[in-house]
């Protein structure tokens, strides 16, 4: 059972820089695939990205590619998600998730957090 926690969220200018975190609680950490997702009100969740086992295996929506960085700390059980040159579009609810494999799907992730709300302001 792995137990997930965001924060960092807030509002922010067209342009500027937000940092998200999420705290997981329990154990075996670094084994999990961890993603984050956004959810913009009325639409679906969707992929940003995701970070696997091993510090290289990043993939990112086409959205957010060269904007966002994911990372992950194993000694801290915690994955951030770097936001720079926001934009409107980036206003919604962030949700980070863990899993066992690489997917892009909501359905591959086991685990979620409650959510953090980023609001881009223009």
């Amino acid at each position: 059972q792995v137990q997930l926690v965001e924060s960092g969220g807030g509002l922010v200018q067209a342009g500027g820089s937000l940092r998200l975190s999420c705290a997981a609680s329990g154990r075996f950490f670094s084994s999990y695939v961890m993603g984050w997702f956004r959810q913009a009100p009325g639409k679906e969740r969707e992929f940003v990205t995701y970070i696997g086992w091993s510090v290289g295996s990043t993939y990112y929506a086409d959205s957010v590619k060269g904007r966002f960085t994911i990372s992950r700390d194993n000694a801290k059980n915690t994955v951030y998600l770097q936001m720079n040159s926001l934009n409107s579009e980036a206003t919604a609810v962030y949700f980070c998730a863990a899993g066992n494999r690489l997917g892009v799907k909501t359905g591959q992730y086991d685990y979620w957090g409650q959510g953090t709300q980023v609001t881009v302001s223009s």
